[in-house]
């Protein structure tokens, strides 16, 4: 899997995220103080710029999670992944985590926009959610992403891929789990369409 072309900007062009925050959060700190003060000792050691094993396992383990990408203006999308199955009725992951700094997910057909992966062609950002809706957990991946056609190594994870996205870790963390409602995954509730 290491054959990683994003066809569109590079992501080694673009700067990394301020880790104290950007202007607007910075702004939206002082404006409405809240009991978490963050400075440059505490707040680089929740957003770390690497994937945990603790943290793999768990996003490894969600069957399904939602990912924000923009255009080169801004403009915002966000998208549900959900894993696939194979012939016999296996569930496959929804992603795999390659390395502490690099996670990958497939692209299937779909309805044709290509909204996320669009987006990522021209503006790499990509911001990653995952929800344990049965444990009332959260996990948060921000970064930069390139898209590769499925070649062999893809296609052996997930045989119906046509590319895949891979995802260079800017941040990686636990997020509150606060108002997370508390909901029981169905057996084969998520291949009913």
């Amino acid at each position: 899997m290491d054959d990683t072309a994003n066809t569109g900007n590079a992501a080694g062009d673009i700067p990394p995220d301020n880790p104290l925050g950007h202007a607007g959060e910075l702004e939206m700190r002082r404006r409405f103080p809240s009991r978490y003060h963050w400075d440059e000792h505490n707040l680089p050691a929740m957003l770390r710029p690497t994937i945990s094993m603790s943290l793999a396992r768990f996003i490894e383990a969600q069957p399904f999670f939602f990912i924000a990408t923009a255009s080169a203006e801004g403009h915002c999308d966000a998208s549900f992944r959900g894993r696939e199955y194979t012939a016999a009725g296996a569930p496959l992951p929804a992603l795999r985590v390659l390395d502490e700094t690099r996670l990958v997910f497939p692209d299937y057909t779909g309805n044709g926009l290509f909204n996320s992966l669009g987006n990522i062609l021209v503006n790499p950002h990509i911001g990653m959610l995952f929800v344990d809706f049965e444990r009332q957990r959260r996990a948060r991946v921000n970064g930069t992403a390139a898209i590769q056609r499925a070649n062999d190594a893809i296609q052996d994870i997930w045989p119906q891929a046509r590319a895949a996205v891979v995802v260079t870790v800017e941040q990686a963390y636990g997020n509150c789990p606060a108002r997370i409602p508390r909901l029981t995954m169905i057996e084969d509730s998520d291949r009913d369409y």
